[in-house]
C-alpha cells in the first residue's frame, strides 16, 4: 500500500475546483475565492485510510503547460472537474483533458480518474446520463461524483474516492467489460485460497473460513453470517458450495461480487494480507524479510517450521504412502510461479522404490535448501504462506542462526543439527557413489541416474548418541588449483581415492597438503571401491603411511557394489566427527584385524555374553544376599528398597566390568594401546567396589543414628 496520496484537480476556469478544496478545508463555502488554492495536506490521522493526502489545485491562469504536466506525471489520481449546467465543460472532460493526461502518462501505468460534477445545487437533473458514455468509453475512470461546494454536498465523498481509487484501484482487478475479474486477480485469489484450504480438499469449511475471516480481518463471522454468505454463493451459483463448504468457484464470485457492488477495498484487503502489491505480485518485503546472519554461522530451520512442512507434507500425501508422487508434487507447489525442485532433487535426497521423495527426503531438501540458501528458502516459504498460517510477522521467525563455530569449538560443544561434509577427489575415484551410497542406493541403482539429472549434494539424516542430525555432502569439483572458500568451509572433509587407480591417491595428498594440512577441519580418507583389487599408488607413501605420518585415520575401505544397500557406518561416524571436532576418536574401522574391533567382536559372542551372565548372577546374588541379610538387620524397610536399587546400578557397572575384562584377554599392538585397555579396567573395578562400599557404609551410618 502506498505511504502517501497526491490529488490533483484539473479542469475548465470557473468550474470550482478551488471552491471544493477551500469547502473540504473549512466545512463552509467561502466569500472570496482565490484564483488557486496552495497545496493542502491532510493528516493521516484524519483520513478513513490513515494515509496522508495532498490536494493539489490547477489554474490555468496562474500555471503554465509545463508547470501542469508535472504535477500530472506527480498525480496518483485526477479529478476532472466540470459543472453541472456548463455542457461545455462537459465536453471538455473528452475532447481535451483525458487525451491530455493519457498523453502525459505512460500507458503501462494509467493514472485513475474521476468525474466530479461541480454546482448540483444549480440544477434540478442529474448530469449522470451524460457522464456514463463517457465512463464507459474510458477504462481509466474510477467513478463520477457530484457535489456541490456550496452546500457542502459530497465534498468529503469526493475526497474519499479520490483516495479509494489509488489504494484499492478496481483497473487490477475487475475487467468492466467482460464483467470478471482479471487473470491475474484469479491467479492471486486462487493461491489465497489454497494456502486457506488447510486439508487440501477443494472446500473452505466453516473453520478454514473463519481462520481466513481472522487473518485478514482480525474478527470470525457469526454462525449465522457464515450460513447467509453461502445462501448468497447458493442462489447464483449451482457449484458454488459444495459439503456445506465454499468452493473456489464461490471464492472468486464472492470477491467478484464485492468489486460489482463498490467494496473492492475488501478484495485488496485479502490480496495485502497475503503479501501482494498494486500489481497483484508478491512483494519484496514479503519473500524476503530481513535477516541477520553473522561470519562463521549457520542456517537451519526451527522447530515451529518443521512442524508447519509436516503439515504442507500431510495435507498434500493424499494416498498416505509417506512420499509424494510428481502429481503430488505438482498439486504441491501449485502456489508457486514456478517449479522449485527439479529431477535432480530426487537424486540428492532420499526416495522409495518408485523413485518418489519420502518424508525423510522431502525434510532433508528444505534443510538444504535453508542451509546453502536461506533467502531461497523464505521466498518458498513466503509461498507456502507460513508467516499467515502461524500467524508470524514474516517468514524469519522459521530460520534459526546457529552459533558461530568458533566458539563452538571452544565450548566443545555445539547445538547445531546440521553438519557439511565436502568430498573431495580426482575424477572417477567413487565421489559421486559415495553420496549416492548415502541414500541407499547400491551400485546398480546408481547406473539408472541419468547423466543430466546428477546431483552434488546428498542429504539425509544420521544419529550420534541417539541425536538425530543432517549430514550435508557436497561433492567437489576436482580443480585442484581453484577451490573457493566455499569449497573449503565445512565441518569435515572427505578424501576419496580409487584403490583400483594407481594415480587416484595422489590427488588427495596434494589437496591434504595445500589446504587442511594446519585446518582444524577433520579430514577422514575414503578408499573407495574396496571391492576392486587394491593397486599400489604412485606416490611416495603408501595411503597408510600418507595417513599415520600426519596423524590421520587409516584409509576406510567402502563399496556400493552390494546387493543391498551400502553400509553407512562410515557417515555416522563423519556426522559424530563433525559434531565433535575436538575429540579423536580411539577407532574408525570395521578391519577386524585391530586390536579395538578384535575386542568388539570377543565381546558381542553369544558364548561369552552368557558366559558373562552366568557368572555376574552367581556374583551379585551372593554379594546381594549378604547386602540383604546385613541391610534387613540395621535398616527400615524403606531404606532397605533404597539398597536395593543402589545394588542394582552395582549389577549394570558389574556387566561392564565383565565386559572390559574380557577385553584383556586380546594382545594389543595397533590402534588401542594395552596401557588403555588396563587403565579402563582399572577405573571399572574401582567404580564397583566403591559403590559396594558406599552401600555398606550408609547403612551402617543410618543404624548408627537409629541407635542415638
Amino acid at each position: 500500500m502506498r505511504k502517501d496520496v497526491r490529488i490533483l484537480l484539473v479542469g475548465e476556469p470557473k468550474v470550482g475546483k478551488t471552491s471544493l478544496i477551500m469547502s473540504l478545508v473549512s466545512e463552509e463555502f467561502p466569500d472570496e475565492v482565490p484564483l488557486r488554492a496552495e497545496e493542502i495536506t491532510i493528516p493521516a490521522d484524519v483520513t478513513p485510510e490513515r494515509v496522508p493526502t495532498h490536494i493539489v489545485d490547477y489554474s490555468e491562469a496562474e500555471q503554465s503547460d509545463e508547470q501542469l504536466y508535472q504535477e500530472i506525471s506527480k498525480a496518483n489520481v485526477i479529478c476532472i472537474v466540470y459543472s453541472v449546467n456548463n455542457k461545455k465543460s462537459i465536453e471538455k472532460v473528452t475532447s481535451h483533458w483525458i487525451p491530455l493526461i493519457n498523453d502525459r502518462t505512460d500507458k503501462d501505468s494509467r493514472v485513475p480518474l474521476i468525474l466530479v460534477g461541480n454546482k448540483s445545487d444549480l440544477v434540478e437533473h442529474s448530469s449522470m446520463e451524460t457522464i456514463l458514455p463517457i465512463m464507459n468509453q474510458y477504462q481509466d475512470i474510477e467513478t463520477c461524483v457530484e457535489c456541490s461546494a456550496k452546500n457542502l454536498k459530497n465534498i468529503s465523498e469526493l475526497f474519499y474516492y479520490a483516495q479509494k481509487a489509488v489504494l484499492h484501484p478496481t483497473g487490477p482487478l475487475y475487467c468492466p467489460e467482460e464483467k470478471e475479474l482479471k487473470p491475474s486477480c484469479i491467479k492471486a485469489l486462487t493461491r489465497i485460497f489454497k494456502v486457506s484450504d488447510l486439508d487440501n480438499d477443494g472446500i473452505l469449511n466453516d473453520n478454514e473460513l473463519n481462520f481466513f475471516q481472522r487473518t485478514c480481518f482480525n474478527t470470525p463471522l457469526a454462525p449465522q453470517a457464515l450460513e447467509d454468505v453461502k445462501n448468497v454463493v447458493r442462489r447464483n451459483m449451482t457449484d458454488g458450495v459444495k459439503d456445506n463448504g465454499l468452493t473456489l468457484k464461490g471464492f472468486l464470485f464472492l470477491h467478484t461480487l464485492f468489486i460489482q457492488r463498490g467494496r473492492h477495498e475488501t478484495t485488496w484487503t485479502v490480496l495485502r494480507r497475503f503479501g501482494y502489491d498494486d500489481d497483484l505480485e508478491l512483494t519484496q518485503e514479503y519473500l524476503f524479510p530481513m535477516i541477520k546472519i553473522p561470519p562463521d554461522c549457520t542456517t537451519e530451520l526451527n522447530h515451529n517450521a518443521y512442524l508447519f512442512l509436516q503439515s504442507v507434507f500431510d495435507k498434500h500425501d493424499k494416498d498416505r504412502d509417506c512420499s509424494l508422487s510428481p502429481e503430488e508434487v505438482k498439486d504441491l507447489f501449485k502456489v508457486f510461479p514456478y517449479m522449485p525442485w527439479g529431477p535432480d532433487v530426487n537424486n540428492t535426497v532420499c526416495t522409495n522404490d518408485q523413485g518418489w521423495i519420502t518424508y525423510q527426503g522431502y525434510l532433508s531438501q528444505w534443510t538444504l535448501t535453508t542451509y546453502l540458501d536461506v533467502q531461497r528458502s523464505l521466498e518458498y516459504l513466503g509461498y507456502l504462506g507460513y508467516s499467515i498460517i502461524y500467524e508470524q510477522e514474516s517468514q524469519a521467525a522459521a530460520i534459526t542462526v546457529t552459533r558461530n563455530k568458533r566458539i563452538d569449538l571452544q565450548k566443545k560443544q555445539t547445538q547445531r543439527s546440521v553438519f557439511r561434509c565436502n568430498v573431495l577427489g580426482a575424477r572417477g575415484s567413487g565421489k559421486s557413489g559415495f553420496l549416492q551410497a548415502f541414500l541407499g542406493r547400491n551400485l546398480q541403482r546408481q547406473r539408472r541416474i541419468r547423466e543430466d539429472h546428477k546431483s552434488f549434494y546428498a542429504i539425509s539424516t544420521t544419529y550420534v548418541y541417539g541425536q538425530e542430525k543432517y549430514l550435508l555432502l557436497h561433492e567437489v569439483m576436482p580443480d585442484f588449483d581453484f577451490l573457493s572458500e566455499a569449497d573449503l568451509a565445512c565441518d569435515v572433509v572427505c578424501l576419496v581415492y580409487d584403490i583400483n587407480n594407481p594415480r587416484s591417491f595422489e590427488y588427495c595428498a596434494k589437496v591434504y597438503k595445500q589446504y587442511f594440512i594446519d585446518s582444524k577441519t577433520p579430514c577422514v580418507v575414503i578408499a573407495a571401491k574396496s571391492d576392486l583389487h587394491e593397486m599400489r599408488q604412485h606416490y611416495s607413501l603408501s595411503p597408510h603411511e600418507f595417513c599415520r605420518k600426519h596423524k590421520l585415520h587409516p584409509p576406510q575401505p567402502f563399496t556400493c557394489n552390494t546387493n543391498d544397500a551400502p553400509n553407512k557406518d562410515i557417515y555416522t561416524r563423519l556426522t559424530t566427527m563433525a559434531m565433535y571436532p575436538h575429540a579423536r576418536l580411539r577407532c574408525m574401522c570395521a578391519c577386524n584385524r585391530c586390536t579395538y574391533c578384535l575386542c568388539q567382536n570377543l565381546l558381542k559372542l553369544e558364548l561369552l555374553r552368557s558366559i558373562k551372565a552366568q557368572l555376574r548372577r552367581v556374583v551379585f546374588n551372593r554379594l546381594l544376599g549378604w547386602v540383604e541379610a546385613v541391610g534387613g538387620c540395621l535398616l527400615s524397610e524403606e531404606d532397605f528398597s533404597l539398597t536395593q536399587q543402589v545394588s542394582a546400578v552395582s549389577n549394570v557397572e558389574g556387566s561392564i566390568f565383565m565386559e572390559a575384562s574380557a577385553g584383556q584377554l586380546i594382545p594389543s599392538d595397533r590402534h588401542m594401546a594395552q596401557a588403555d585397555l588396563k587403565n579402563s579396567t582399572f577405573w571399572l573395578r574401582a567404580s564397583v567396589g566403591a559403590t559396594v562400599f558406599a552401600v555398606l557404609g550408609f547403612a551402617m551410618y543410618r543404624a548408627l543414628l537409629k541407635q542415638r
